[in-house]
């Protein structure tokens, strides 16, 4: 297959636009697959790849969602400067920008003179998109009525992709918030001091001199306390059922127990940092026969929308700050959402609906992490792009709460199904960098599923099963439909089955608020 190179000038602000047009795509990938047998499928290097690919899959999965792009991305992925390991794809995977989404890769910060790479399009655009969970003390019966108190939420819940209703804020606010993240949210009264603990990385990753553009700032003064579109949501669920009784009794959660669930990450801003640096790195790479090559550091990609830096150098400790900054932005806004929703229900509620938070995890995130390669401790750059932290009890930067039960791994899937919570393992990390699927993920794509997906009738029906339904658009609830989601349950087996992380309860959606 001949490589192409026809621009899009609008590929960088919509990133389901002209994904294919900057990779290469080499010799087929299927005539080196091969069964684990542990519920994952490796990919043997060949070609420029210089580590195989796993993905966690079956025959039976592989076939149901054939898509060959996202398996040709990580394809690519694994021929990166510095990589380690094995390039993963989680269950979720489907198909993204440079790296698909529900991808893994690792590269050791140590590699050469530079550090291996460091890739915004490894990262991807909305950075930190994550998933907090707060639980509340209370069963479905005690609210004394569901369709007000959704209706309650919704008006207090900004959602849809304008950034309206956003907290006001100073410009010394949002400074602050880029370099402390919700542990200065909280200083200011956005979120509870000791929700900290219970949030990865504590809610706040180091930056040092991020330099973020005005038009990023910009966008992050109208956003924080928003929920924003697509796939972002918030959901006040019901846990149905409980599959680790001991785990779950630790953390707190039984049967018929209200959570609540918040879907949103760093809004506009996250995604104007990415979109910056990532068309930076792009210009720097020129055309070399199938691949992409930058002299500056004599690297070459296969796909251009994996253009890279090494960990050390300029443009990739200052990709690295604005990530980070970006990031603290989108902690502090779910600590945001997590105080507006608080409110609602202390309103309807009364002291039944105070909510602690669970966990808080992140998606979208490169993490400097020390893990196990061939025997040896390696400093790498953890790129999970559309996955999940699914650490081990004994990992230090736990809460000790989890130290005999590990992480709690928050795993959203779609607004008529239902959801999970799953855990790390008790000790030691898991064979893909201590990672874990993040969602059900897609099956179909946004526009397919517009097309073959009636909004209107989805709402009765989701509404006539007992799911209150709040969206901005029919359009949003046919681009989110059921339908236009993986079997949340069948990834959710395959991600146990392939000892990434272990399910201790089932929920359900009783209102949802949809951007």
């Amino acid at each position: 297959m001949k490589p192409t190179d026809v621009k899009d000038k609008n590929s960088m602000n919509n990133p389901q636009r002209g994904l294919s047009r900057h990779m290469y795509m080499g010799e087929d990938w299927r005539k080196h697959l091969q069964s684990e047998n542990d519920g994952t499928m490796r990919i043997k290097a060949h070609g420029d790849m210089k580590v195989d690919a796993r993905i966690v899959t079956d025959e039976e999965h592989l076939a149901k969602y054939a898509d060959d792009r996202g398996p040709e991305q990580l394809v690519n992925a694994a021929s990166l400067p510095g990589i380690v390991g094995e390039a993963w794809a989680m269950a979720d995977w489907h198909f993204g920008y440079g790296l698909p989404i529900g991808g893994v890769i690792a590269t050791d910060t140590e590699a050469g003179e530079l550090g291996g790479a460091i890739s915004p399009g490894g990262v991807g655009f909305d950075i930190n998109c994550g998933v907090r969970v707060l639980a509340l003390d209370a069963t479905i019966d005690e609210i004394p009525n569901i369709k007000k108190l959704g209706g309650r939420i919704a008006g207090r819940i900004p959602a849809g992709a304008s950034g309206k209703g956003g907290l006001e804020i100073t410009m010394n606010d949002l400074d602050e918030i880029i370099s402390g993240g919700a542990e200065y949210a909280a200083e200011i009264g956005i979120g509870h001091s000791n929700d900290l603990e219970n949030l990865e990385s504590r809610g706040k990753l180091d930056t040092h001199d991020v330099k973020l553009s005005t038009r990023a700032k910009e966008r992050g003064m109208r956003a924080l306390g928003t929920l924003g579109s697509g796939n972002h949501f918030l959901e006040i669920q019901c846990v149905e059922s409980v599959e680790d009784n001991e785990t779950a009794k630790h953390w707190g959660l039984y049967e018929g127990q209200l959570l609540a669930m918040i879907h949103s990450g760093s809004r506009g801003l996250g995604h104007q940092v990415c979109s910056e640096h990532s068309r930076k790195l792009e210009q720097m790479y020129r055309r070399d026969g199938n691949r992409w090559y930058n002299e500056n550091w004599d690297y070459h990609v296969a796909d251009r929308q994996l253009a890279c830096a090494p960990f050390h150098s300029k443009e990739g400790q200052q990709y690295l700050d604005d990530m980070n900054g970006a990031a603290n932005f989108a902690f502090a806004n779910r600590s945001a959402l997590a105080h507006r929703l608080r409110e609602v229900l202390k309103l309807e509620m009364g002291v039944d609906g105070e909510a602690k938070t669970l966990y808080d995890v992140a998606h979208n995130i490169a993490k400097v992490e020390t893990h196990t390669i061939h025997g040896k401790n390696c400093q790498c750059a953890v790129h999970r792009k559309g996955a999940t932290r699914a650490f081990g009890g004994d990992q230090l930067e736990l809460n000790s709460h989890f130290k005999i039960t590990g992480q709690p791994v928050l795993v959203p899937g779609d607004m008529g199904t239902g959801s999970w919570i799953m855990s790390g393992p008790v000790s030691g990390q898991n064979q893909a960098f201590g990672s874990s699927c993040h969602g059900a993920g897609r099956s179909l794509s946004r526009t397919k599923a517009k097309k073959t997906i009636d909004g209107k009738q989805l709402k009765k029906e989701l509404e006539n099963s007992g799911i209150r339904v709040h969206a901005s658009t029919p359009n949003v609830l046919s681009e989110e439909a059921p339908d236009a989601y993986k079997d949340v349950d069948e990834v959710i087996e395959l991600t146990s089955k392939a000892g990434l992380a272990r399910p201790i309860a089932r929920i359900i959606p009783k209102v949802v608020i949809k951007g």
